[in-house]
């Protein structure tokens, strides 16, 4: 007789040693754990038939959101076919959905993962994967709505409800609702402190209303918890280096990038996303980052990762144009220019923005800012297509005001800061970019009270990251 799961889902499992174990494997999936991976392994060492832990391996490459991860999802894939007779019907659910991605058809596939929850709404991974699903294709309203679909048949009583919660935050965050996001988030790190997705959710509140010193205290005083043995710290500490630029601190960002983002070579897209973006804001302030754009360009240029998915290979064109390396940056537009011929999710995304965000950015490359600037303004309204979090596509913004200012489009520039000032004016940077634009328009009374305000908003003390070891979800997918 098979058996269930502390959430009463049921398993093709006759052992409750090994149910257990298969547990805590998927608990340490749950959490993002640098371990995750190996716990499967090592339960599939013990029964390599044991068709849940095929379904957690498929949903890690699926979430990996790299190329490098294709022959693991294969293989999982291949396996549950096999197994489809031993499989429950839960189990083939997850198979028929990691097939769907891997056949392409991202947005069917993530359809598939909501789906297992209309009938198994305690199905934590399920849920786990259709929400990073819901944040690769830029669904923030599923991100918050798929979630709310499940919260009845969940409580405290629940193994894993702190992990609902932080995806409910982060749901929350992206749909603008910022203080409930914030109150279940720090609800969901009541309950589980380890849990660094929530503790992101929190985080975005923060960078998003502007509370750039409060967002740098409460993430250097939560990491102790987060932060070990965790595969999402960098990207928690690349919102620290994000707080510590609007402060005006490049020089603590640049210290965040090398000792918690990237202190080595990595090729692990999601780290070297984050690596890019960074890089890509510390040079349009005019920082100098030495040698760290070669690197990751060769990092990036090493893992082949152009057409798989949109948002990665903008962050692998960054690099190239951050490292002076035309030739390969106009291979990956050449990339993007044939995968928006073909089929799939993926080409949807890449002729909705990745193309004409990455000729954008080639633009700006070759000081073309006007023409940046127009592509950029066609882009920015529907960027969510393509996945990401606002923060992330931020990036989108702060490209197109530089563009503005450098090609002296004094109303559109004017027009742009007072967005980001209005957004967030507890920015020093928003207000200098202010400064800038009233200058270029020939209004210096306003450029004068936006460097006023800049000086108001003067940094805070440095904060100081704790060291912690990085994990790596994705590096044991590669």
């Amino acid at each position: 007789m098979s058996l269930r799961d502390c959430r009463t889902n049921p398993v093709s499992c006759h052992d409750p040693l090994l149910l257990a174990r298969l547990e805590r494997a998927t608990d340490l999936c749950n959490s993002y754990s640098v371990d995750c991976l190996a716990g499967v392994d090592a339960v599939l060492a013990e029964d390599p038939d044991l068709p849940l832990a095929h379904c957690l391996k498929a949903g890690l490459a699926v979430m990996s959101t790299e190329r490098a991860a294709r022959p693991l999802l294969v293989q999982s894939v291949n396996e549950l076919e096999r197994l489809s007779g031993r499989a429950n019907a839960r189990e083939r659910a997850h198979a028929a959905a990691a097939r769907a991605w891997l056949e392409g058809d991202f947005a069917r596939s993530i359809r598939r993962y909501g789906d297992i929850l209309l009938d198994y709404p305690r199905d934590l991974f399920a849920l786990q994967v259709a929400h990073i699903g819901d944040f690769l294709l830029g669904s923030s309203q599923l991100l918050r709505d798929r979630v709310a679909q499940v919260l009845p048949y969940w409580d405290e009583s629940v193994p894993g409800f702190g992990y609902v919660l932080g995806m409910y935050a982060f749901g929350l965050e992206e749909t603008a609702l910022y203080e409930r996001a914030e109150a279940t988030g720090r609800r969901a790190l009541s309950h589980n402190p380890r849990d660094a997705w929530a503790a992101h959710a929190v985080a975005h509140v923060m960078e998003m209303k502007g509370r750039l010193r409060e967002g740098s205290d409460f993430i250097t005083s939560t990491s102790p918890d987060w932060a070990p043995g965790s595969g999402f710290a960098y990207h928690n500490f690349w919102h620290l280096a994000l707080f510590q630029l609007d402060l005006g601190d490049a020089s603590r960002a640049l210290a965040i990038y090398d000792q918690q983002i990237r202190p080595r070579s990595s090729r692990v897209a999601y780290e070297n996303v984050d690596a890019s973006a960074l890089l890509w804001r510390l040079t349009l302030r005019g920082v100098d980052v030495g040698e760290r754009w070669q690197s990751l360009a060769d990092d990036w240029e090493a893992m082949q990762e152009h057409g798989h998915y949109a948002f990665n290979d903008i962050h692998a064109l960054l690099a190239q144009i951050g490292a002076g390396r035309d030739a390969a940056a106009e291979g990956i537009l050449h990339a993007l220019e044939q995968q928006a011929r073909a089929g799939g999710t993926n080409a949807m995304m890449t002729r909705d923005v990745g193309l004409p965000l990455g000729q954008a950015l080639l633009a700006f490359r070759r000081e073309q800012y006007a023409r940046a600037a127009e592509l950029l303004l066609g882009v920015r309204g529907i960027a969510h297509r393509f996945g990401g979090s606002n923060a992330q596509r931020d990036l989108i913004h702060l490209t197109l005001v530089e563009a503005a200012l450098r090609a002296e489009k004094e109303g559109l520039a004017v027009a742009l800061t007072a967005e980001r000032t209005e957004l967030k004016p507890h920015s020093p940077f928003n207000w200098l970019l202010a400064a800038r634009a009233f200058e270029l328009a020939g209004d210096p009374a306003r450029a004068g009270r936006a460097r006023q305000n800049a000086e108001r908003q003067r940094p805070a003390p440095a904060v100081r990251a704790p060291e912690t070891t990085l994990a790596r979800l994705a590096l044991q997918l590669w």
